[in-house]
């Protein structure tokens, strides 16, 4: 019978994140939507409640290079591991970053929503 050692969760400190691996790992629309939908609860939630358009796998990359690059913080709790974002930390870091980049993603979305209701209706913007 072998043993496994669990291997350790290592999170960036406050003073290693870095901007350019922050910006990094937020380039991505399905990261974005997970940091995103951490910003909007409070709490620690698991890698499964996320309803994503992506495998297990590759859910599983994500919140790694999340975890990495310092947005989140991970616990294990039993079998499954535990998420919160790291709102406190990015914020003393990068005043107003995660805020703003939030934000634009926010605005971005409800212009592909009317896009998508404009095109749906026929009458799709015109562009002077």
């Amino acid at each position: 019978m072998s043993i496994h050692a669990t291997e350790p969760i290592v999170h960036p400190t406050r003073d290693e994140l870095e901007l350019g691996a922050v910006l990094h790992a937020l380039s991505d629309p399905v990261r974005l939507m997970i940091v995103a939908e951490l910003a909007r609860s409070e709490g620690e939630f698991t890698c499964g409640s996320f309803a994503l358009p992506v495998t297990k796998s590759t859910c599983t990359h994500h919140f790694k290079v999340l975890r990495e690059a310092g947005l989140i913080q991970q616990r294990p709790q039993g079998t499954t591991r535990l998420n919160r974002l790291r709102h406190e930390d990015l914020e003393a870091r990068f005043p107003g970053l995660l805020r703003t980049i939030l934000r634009a993603a926010d605005t971005a979305d409800a212009a592909d929503t009317a896009d998508a209701v404009a095109s749906e209706s026929g009458s799709g913007r015109q562009v002077a």
